[in-house]
C-alpha cells in the first residue's frame, strides 16, 4: 500500500541536513508540502527546499533558534502561514553538543543540551496545537534516541537524559491531544551512519565496532528513519499514539 500525504502540510525542524533533510524529502515524496526549518545551515536548507519544489510540492525554509520560546512560536506561525495551516509536526531538531562526563560538566552544557533536544520540542509542539486542532489528521512526531534506553555513549549523559525526557513528553502529550484526534509518537534511532551527528561526535575508528554489534549487520540510513516517519504521518498510523518506535536494526530491544 502506497502512502499518500497529498494535501498534508508539514513542518520538520532541523531539516537542513542529515536525518531531518531525509524526513522532509520523504514526506514530500509522499505528497506533503513541507516547511524546512534550520538554525545555521542556510545553504543546505535551501537545497532541500529546491529538491522538494522539484517534486512539485510547496516548500520554504524558515530560520529560528528553537530554544527561544518566541522564536519557536514565530517558526511555527511562519510555517502555518506559508502552507495555509499545519497537519504534521516533526520535532527533529537536536544535538549532542559535546561529550562531557557528569563530573566535569558545566551547568551551561547541561542546560544547552536539555534545551536544544527537549525544550525546543515543547516550545514547537505547544505553538503548533492551535493549528493541529484544526486539522483532520494532526500528527506530532518527536525524536528520541537509543540513548534514552541505554544511557548513551561516553560523555553523553546529558543527551541521554534529554532524549528520555522526550519519551515522557510524548506519552503525556499523546493523552492531552487524543480528544482532538491528534496522535503523538516518538522515534528512537540507533546508529544511523553518515550523518553530521556521528561524523562530528563518533570517531570513524569506533564506527565499525558499533556496526558489528547490530544484528541486521549494517548501520541505519537516514532513509530508514524517514520511512518510519512517513508511516507515522500517514493515515496508516491513525490508531497509533503515545508510542516510541525503535529504529536500530536490533541493537537494543525494549
Amino acid at each position: 500500500m502506497q502512502i499518500n500525504l497529498s494535501g498534508r502540510r508539514a513542518l520538520v525542524t532541523g531539516s537542513g541536513q542529515g536525518i531531518g533533510a531525509a524526513i522532509a524529502l520523504g514526506l514530500a515524496q509522499a505528497g506533503a508540502d513541507v516547511v524546512v526549518h534550520y538554525a545555521n545551515s542556510k545553504d543546505a536548507a535551501a537545497d532541500v527546499v529546491a529538491q522538494i519544489v522539484a517534486l512539485g510540492r510547496t516548500s520554504v525554509a524558515v530560520q529560528g533558534d528553537l530554544t527561544d520560546s518566541a522564536q519557536a512560536t514565530a517558526v511555527v506561525d511562519a510555517a502555518a502561514e506559508a502552507l495555509g495551516g499545519l497537519d504534521i509536526i516533526v520535532n527533529n531538531a537536536g544535538n549532542l553538543v559535546g561529550r562531557h562526563t557528569i563530573a566535569e560538566m558545566s551547568d551551561d552544557h547541561w542546560h544547552q543540551v536539555m534545551d536544544v533536544n527537549a525544550t525546543s520540542g515543547f516550545f514547537v509542539s505547544r505553538a503548533a496545537i492551535p493549528y493541529l486542532t484544526q486539522s483532520s489528521a494532526g500528527r506530532v512526531i518527536m525524536m528520541s534516541s537509543l540513548a534514552s534506553e541505554n544511557g548513551g555513549g561516553a560523555g553523553a549523559v546529558a543527551y541521554a537524559t534529554a532524549k528520555s525526557a522526550i519519551v515522557g513528553f510524548t506519552r503525556g502529550l499523546a493523552k492531552e491531544l487524543a480528544p482532538s484526534n491528534i496522535t503523538v509518537n516518538a522515534l528512537a534511532p540507533g546508529f544511523i551512519g553518515d550523518t553530521p551527528f556521528h561524523n562530528n561526535f563518533t570517531p570513524s575508528s569506533a564506527q565499525p565496532g558499533i556496526i558489528a554489534g547490530v544484528p541486521l549487520g549494517r548501520a541505519g540510513t537516514v532513509e530508514d528513519v524517514a520511512g518510519v516517519t512517513t508511516f507515522l504521518a500517514s493515515d496508516l498510523s491513525s490508531y497509533v499514539t503515545g508510542q516510541v518506535l525503535d529504529i536500530n536494526g536490533g541493537l537494543n530491544f525494549r
